[in-house]
């Protein structure tokens, strides 16, 4: 059997994907986390074969929870499941060590498929993170966006901002002092060519980092 933790922030979501993944005869859940704080405890506590991880997830998001759970238990390959097909989100989550990335909307049929894929040691792309792909490695740099001048660590400050997290917020989700978030911030202003965290929280909704 494999064995799957899934994280995901809403329960809905949880109990639909949970049904389809034992329904399927060959796999179990062993665990579920609705934030990224409890994803990375769990998956240490039960040690699945497959994580399947949304990114938007309270507490560390779920790029984090991709970085942390492959850095401290390498043996469990991760899938991200989520609604973002931007580019920059699929590169993010690859290079951070995930397996495989499917959007929700291709759950259905697509998700089983994919944990096999990603247990059996191979990898996953949904057509939308195929396409986010090849756009990524086409651009030329006059195509260049301002998010590509953007660490994660940067990405994920900006959309924690544009949530209206506090600094104190950000930095507990993160590890990381109030000081070190006012110096993303700042890098932020800068690089972006913005005023303000209003123009942050503008920007960030424009290049769909957060959902308005």
């Amino acid at each position: 059997m494999i064995r799957v933790l899934l994280a995901d922030d809403h329960s809905i979501v949880r109990d639909g994907l949970r049904r389809l993944v034992e329904g399927a005869g060959d796999m179990v859940v062993v665990a579920e986390a609705g934030d990224g704080r409890e994803a990375i405890r769990k998956a240490g506590e039960f040690l699945p074969d497959v994580a399947v991880v949304d990114i938007s997830m309270p507490g560390p998001d779920g790029l984090e929870v991709v970085e942390r759970i492959h850095g401290e238990h390498p043996k469990t390959a991760i899938l991200v499941l989520t609604m973002h097909e931007e580019e920059q989100y699929v590169v993010r989550a690859i290079s951070a060590g995930a397996r495989g990335y499917i959007t929700k909307r291709a759950a259905a049929d697509q998700l089983l498929k994919a944990i096999r894929r990603v247990h059996e040691g191979g990898r996953y792309l949904s057509d939308e993170a195929v396409e986010a792909l090849a756009r990524r490695m086409g651009k030329g740099p006059a195509d260049r966006t301002p998010l590509d001048a953007l660490s994660t660590r940067e990405i994920q400050v900006l959309r924690s901002l544009a949530l209206g997290k506090s600094n104190r917020e950000i930095g507990e989700s993160y590890g990381i002092s109030t000081k070190t978030i006012d110096t993303y911030r700042f890098r932020l202003l800068k690089k972006l060519g913005l005023r303000n965290n209003a123009e942050l929280t503008r920007f960030a909704i424009q290049n769909r980092i957060v959902e308005p």
